[in-house]
């Protein structure tokens, strides 16, 4: 049986557990410093909990989830896969380069299965427009566009937004690097990124020390082009993705269905969802993917190489932000 360690009870840190126990995995001890989200993640679940890190690996764990900040996910996973860990990070791989080569090296000379968080490739929609593009349903790619965009203070009405690590750079905070699901997946759909180009920053009265704004446009090396655009702006939760192709278009909502258009037959043709379709089905089935690859000793949809190409161009969309110039890759 698959014992696991999860570092960090945050919201995301505290779904994971939950899946992980509907997936049959029971032997978890789950860390963090704040007495309150442990007291309320083993209330919850009846998992153990922890208060530090060497306790951790007193418990000498098969698997690592890392649900940290994002400033301390490159720290956490060079020290899992120091001792020996198979893990899961969640998204960014890391606010920053330096490091990333270090830990790649670490993992492929000790055979980790590793993973980042991708959790939009396991949803309906974009899962099936890589279907559909992968199949050459509309054609030659030759252009996307992709937006994503909530307004902060609703993710949590609950909680100050102020205290989110989104809202603070020292805590690897900002919209590029938090919304970089777009650009992982517009990656896994067109392949490697030849150059970027990023006009963004702080531009509503947010108080927040980050970027919450980004339209970042990617020139592939296949000479597609992808728009994307995310931020913690918009007031209606927005997520989308739009490819257009020599024969035809596909489009897809997260509020709707997906749907496509052809040449060959003049006509829009819909994917509907499953029935019943939740946002937790995709985080269970990627958590599925991850156990099932470790069991299996295969690699994943998205370790920790893949995730460091992705995280690079984050961090070049930032540096084209900032210096207000083109960045090739």
């Amino acid at each position: 049986m698959t014992r696991v360690a999860v570092v960090g009870c945050g919201s995301i840190g505290t779904r994971h557990i939950g899946n992980l126990l509907s997936l049959g995995v029971s032997d978890i001890i789950a860390l963090d410093p704040d007495s309150g989200r442990r007291d309320c993640i083993h209330q919850q679940f009846g998992v153990k909990t922890c208060e530090d890190e060497e306790m951790v690996w007193n418990y000498r764990p098969d698997v690592v989830l890392i649900t940290t900040p994002p400033k301390l996910h490159l720290e956490l996973a060079i020290s899992a896969a120091r001792h020996g860990c198979h893990f899961f990070v969640e998204k960014p791989l890391s606010d920053r380069v330096e490091g990333q080569d270090e830990l790649v090296e670490i993992c492929q000379s000790r055979s980790l299965i590793t993973m980042v968080g991708c959790n939009m490739r396991f949803h309906f929609g974009p899962s099936n427009v890589k279907r559909l593009v992968s199949e050459g349903v509309i054609g030659r790619p030759i252009s996307a566009s992709l937006d994503a965009g909530q307004y902060m203070p609703d993710w949590h009405p609950d909680q100050d937004y102020r205290k989110r690590y989104s809202a603070q750079s020292r805590l690897g905070g900002g919209v590029i690097l938090d919304g970089i699901h777009e650009l992982d997946y517009a990656r896994w759909l067109f392949g490697e990124v030849a150059e970027i180009f990023c006009h963004g920053g702080k531009l509503s009265r947010l108080e927040i020390d980050v970027e919450d704004s980004a339209n970042i446009l990617m020139i592939f090396k296949t000479g597609i082009s992808a728009m994307v655009h995310i931020d913690y702006i918009q007031r209606f939760y927005s997520r989308s993705c739009k490819v257009i192709g020599e024969e035809g278009t596909i489009s897809w909502d997260i509020h709707g269905a997906l749907k496509f258009f052809t040449a060959k037959t003049g006509k829009w043709e819909v994917v509907e969802p499953p029935a019943k379709y939740t946002i937790n089905d995709m985080y269970v089935e990627e958590m599925r993917h991850f156990l099932s690859c470790v069991e299996q000793d295969e690699a994943t949809i998205s370790g920790v190489e893949d995730a460091s190409k992705v995280t690079r161009m984050a961090l070049a969309a930032r540096k084209s932000m900032l210096n207000r110039e083109k960045v090739l890759l």
